[in-house]
């Protein structure tokens, strides 16, 4: 058995807000530049929308990920032979239509304009060309299901739906929408790596992470065209690509990444997994319906001894090991089987998992009479948020999964309503416990890192690593380190 370790990362979708609160601090930190106007290394979704650049989960436009083919997986995008003669003009970039023209105002004309009887006005102008410009698209654009009627109605995860029920999705009476927060999934298998000709694109050694090495790249923009979610960008000014590095220079002095700690919701968690690459291969030509499951196959148990002995013959460090068995990641996504990856169908293996969103509680009417569903938590079935839905988008269309994580969630808000509100009764939340098959134990566990966790709680980082031993500057450990791995 071989195990390797990787940091990964779950966001709790009941609890996002869509304040956009990450997406500003990863700009204000990160792509505050010419040429990055357009580069949304984190950005919030709508849905039912169409994402951002629009359609970005449409792989037949997009020709993004890979393909399960006799066994063996394939780009979507072709063979190297294939990548290679389209290497000067690769023929699925999203276009400037697709990722908006980034604009800025002639705040000028406010300051400098003559005296007039109008009311003067900063009209907008292409940061690119300075010509002006009429906005009609953007990175949030279709936020809070604004022009619903266009970019929620256009969302390629409801052809998943019966007609009536899409129909009755985008009622009006019935419209339900939650947040998506999105970034780079630093992939197990990442397509951006395996498409680039000048092999810029790398995993880190030290914790999985995706990365662009600059001096490399050679501006072919392959990889914009194979990341299926859309999260390489190439610089116009630069004439490179760029994408989330994971705020490693963060990480590495041992603060979060930076829209894990601005997160106001307190939505994000990160931590250690560890998985069998093997395992992680076979899940990666897993047929559809069992590529969840085979993704979970693939992850370790870092508490079971022969994991522990695999890891250490392998350099794995007792730190790294007791930080993997702390880590809220594991629980999560492997013990309890919550949260889920983001369109596994695309086969990269992605390390950012979701925990699906339950539908708003239905309230008792007026005259005293209960919803449809005769209780005040609804069966996954009568959610407002149809589980094809969500199938459609964290388990390649498989429900039972979906529906095995609504009802675990349903049974803890059922377990704590009926201890705190009492609409519950014991007995029902008793049984939904049973039905969910966890314990009245896990259920506060659950309840307990959802709702209180500290920022040490959500975040369990291995400790840092440093190459280089030293009695005499200690504190130069980790700069010396650093500056080492930059050279090589």
């Amino acid at each position: 058995m071989e195990v390797r370790a990787q940091l990964a990362s779950v966001f709790h979708l009941d609890k996002c807000v869509g304040c956009h609160t990450c997406s500003v601090v990863c700009k204000n930190l990160w792509t505050d530049r010419r040429g990055s106007e357009h580069m949304w290394w984190n950005n919030v979704e709508t849905r039912p929308g169409t994402g951002y650049p629009p359609l970005w989960e449409d792989q037949e436009r997009h020709r993004g990920g890979w393909v399960a083919h006799g066994g063996e997986l394939r780009l979507r995008l072709g063979s190297r032979a294939h990548v290679l003669d389209q290497l000067f003009q690769p023929p699925t970039l999203p276009t400037l239509d697709d990722q908006y023209e980034p604009w800025t105002y002639r705040y000028g004309d406010l300051l400098s304009g003559a005296p007039a009887d109008d009311l003067p006005t900063a009209r907008p102008v292409s940061a690119i060309t300075g010509r002006p410009v009429d906005p009609a698209a953007g990175p949030n654009w279709d936020d809070d299901l604004g022009g619903s009627a266009v970019y929620a109605a256009a969302d390629p995860n409801l052809a998943a739906l019966e007609p009536a029920e899409r129909a009755a999705l985008l009622e009006l009476d019935q419209l339900v929408f939650f947040h998506l927060p999105r970034l780079c999934n630093h992939c197990l298998n990442p397509a951006c790596a395996a498409a680039c000709p000048a092999g810029a694109i790398y995993k880190r050694g030290e914790d999985g992470m995706v990365v662009v090495a600059p001096e490399r790249c050679r501006g072919w923009r392959m990889c914009v065209s194979a990341c299926p979610y859309k999260k390489t960008f190439h610089s116009w000014v630069e004439g490179r690509s760029e994408k989330c590095i994971g705020c490693y220079p963060r990480i590495e002095s041992g603060e979060p990444p930076a829209c894990f700690q601005a997160c106001t919701g307190r939505i994000r968690y990160q931590g250690v997994l560890l998985y069998d690459p093997e395992a992680a291969g076979r899940a990666a030509r897993a047929p559809d319906d069992r590529l969840v499951d085979a993704f979970r196959e693939a992850l370790l148990d870092p508490a079971d001894p022969e994991v522990i002995a695999a890891a250490r013959r392998g350099g794995l460090s007792d730190g790294l090991l007791d930080a993997a068995r702390r880590s809220p990641i594991d629980r999560f996504v492997r013990q309890w089987e919550l949260a889920l990856p983001l369109h596994p169908e695309f086969r990269t293996l992605p390390m950012v998992f979701y925990v699906p969103p339950l539908s708003p509680v239905r309230a008792v009417r007026a005259d005293g009479a209960r919803p449809v569903s005769g209780a005040v938590l609804p069966a996954a079935a009568d959610l407002r948020i149809p589980v094809g839905y969500l199938a459609s988008m964290f388990a390649a269309g498989n429900a039972r999964v979906v529906e095995e994580a609504l009802g675990i969630l349903t049974a803890v808000r059922a377990h704590r309503r009926a201890r705190t509100v009492g609409d519950v009764t014991a007995a029902d939340a008793a049984r939904r416990l049973s039905d969910a098959e966890i314990t009245e134990e896990t259920a506060e566990a659950i309840h307990r890192l959802t709702v209180f966790p500290t920022l040490r709680e959500r975040i369990v980082h291995p400790p840092l690593g440093r190459e280089v031993e030293s009695e005499a500057a200690p504190g130069l450990q980790g700069l010396v380190g650093m500056r080492r791995r930059l050279r090589s």
